[in-house]
C-alpha cells in the first residue's frame, strides 16, 4: 500500500475510496454506513434491502429520519446538532470513528450523508466509490444474516453545524436577482437533468412547477458519473479528477475558470438536496469548496412568490 493510502482519512485529499482499499483495512478499524435512499415514487425500500445484503458490520443511516422538520414538509433537511449527535450515538459512532458511506446505486445518496457528517465536522469519513454493487462485483464478502443492533456510543462534545456550507431560501432568492456576471453574487448550479432544468419535462413530484432558479447553471449529476453496465449488478462511480474537470469546464463554460480557481462562490441545488451533494463531492475532488441549497428546487418552486426561469439560456 502506498504512503498516501496509509495516511489517516483526515489527511486524504480524496473523499472517495475503492473496495480494494477498504478491504485492506483492519477489521473493526472502520464502520460502513449504508446511506441508500430511493425516490418517493420507487417501490424499493432501502432498509429492507440493507437487512438482506450489506457490507460486513454495516449499519444503516436513514437520511430521511435523521432530518429536521420543515414548514413545507420537505424531506432529509439538515438535522440540528442534538439530533445528529443522537443518531450517531444510536449507531455506535463517536467523533473519531472512521466511516465509509455507501449506497446501492454506486454513487447516489451516499454523498449526501457524507456532506452531512462533514458539515458537522466529522473528519474521518469517505464514500465507497461504486458502493455495494462494486463491492459485490469485485468479490468482497457480504453479510446476509439479520443485522445485529449496534452498541450505543457517546458523541461528545456536541458538534456545531458549519452554517457556511448551507444556503437558505432567503439567501438563494436574493442571489437570484443578481446577474451571473455580477461577481458579488454566487453561482448556483442545478444537478437535475437538463430537461428538468429547462422545464421541458414534468417534475417527479406531482404538481411541482417546472424550470429553474433564475441565473442558475445546469450541471447534471449524471455527467459526473461513469456507468458500469458490463457487470451484474451494474453501478456508477465518480469520474476521475481529470474528466471531472473537463465536464465542469464544458458545462459551466465562461464561468468554469473562476469556479475552479476559487474566485467565485458556488452553491449546489437539485430536486430535494440529495444529488446536489454529488456535485459537491465532485467539486471537492477538484479542490473546490462549495455550499448546498438544502431545500433545492422543491422548496424553491413550492413557494408561489418564487420567480421561475425556463429554457437553456
Amino acid at each position: 500500500m502506498s504512503a498516501t493510502r496509509s495516511l489517516s482519512l483526515s489527511t486524504r485529499e480524496s473523499l472517495l475510496v475503492t473496495p480494494e482499499e477498504v478491504s485492506s483495512w483492519a477489521s473493526g478499524s472502520y464502520v460502513p454506513l449504508d446511506a441508500t435512499w430511493f425516490m418517493p415514487a420507487s417501490d424499493r425500500k432501502a432498509y429492507d434491502e440493507f437487512e438482506k445484503k450489506r457490507l460486513p458490520n454495516a449499519r444503516f443511516f436513514d437520511v430521511d429520519k435523521v432530518a429536521s422538520q420543515h414548514p413545507l414538509g420537505l424531506p432529509h433537511m439538515m438535522p440540528d446538532s442534538q439530533m445528529f449527535a443522537n443518531a450517531c450515538e444510536s449507531l455506535g459512532i463517536d467523533r473519531g470513528t472512521r466511516l465509509v458511506f455507501y449506497d446501492t446505486y454506486g454513487i447516489f445518496s451516499a454523498p449526501r450523508a457524507l456532506f452531512t457528517f462533514k458539515a458537522f465536522g466529522h473528519e474521518e469519513a469517505v464514500v465507497l466509490n461504486g458502493g455495494l454493487p462494486r463491492w459485490e462485483v469485485e468479490g468482497h464478502p457480504l453479510e446476509t444474516h439479520a443485522p445485529s443492533a449496534p452498541w450505543r456510543s457517546t458523541y461528545k462534545p456536541l458538534p456545531t453545524l458549519d452554517e457556511s456550507v448551507i444556503r437558505s431560501y432567503e439567501q438563494v432568492i436574493g442571489n437570484a436577482q443578481l446577474s451571473r456576471d455580477d461577481k458579488t453574487g454566487e453561482l448556483v448550479v442545478d444537478a437535475r437533468s437538463q430537461e428538468r432544468y429547462a422545464g421541458t419535462v414534468p417534475e417527479p413530484r406531482p404538481g411541482l412547477p417546472t424550470g429553474h432558479i433564475p441565473n442558475s447553471l445546469s450541471l447534471p449529476f449524471s455527467t459526473l458519473l461513469e456507468n458500469h453496465v458490463d457487470h451484474s449488478p451494474t453501478y456508477t462511480t465518480m469520474l476521475p479528477p481529470e474528466k471531472l474537470r473537463e465536464v465542469v469546464e464544458t458545462m459551466l463554460g465562461a464561468y468554469a475558470n473562476d469556479v475552479l480557481s476559487g474566485k467565485r462562490s458556488l452553491v449546489n441545488s437539485c430536486g430535494s438536496g440529495m444529488t446536489a451533494a454529488i456535485v459537491w463531492l465532485a467539486l471537492q475532488e477538484l479542490g473546490v469548496k462549495s455550499a448546498l441549497y438544502d431545500e433545492s428546487w422543491t422548496g424553491y418552486a413550492m413557494r408561489k412568490e418564487s420567480p421561475l426561469a425556463t429554457g437553456t439560456d
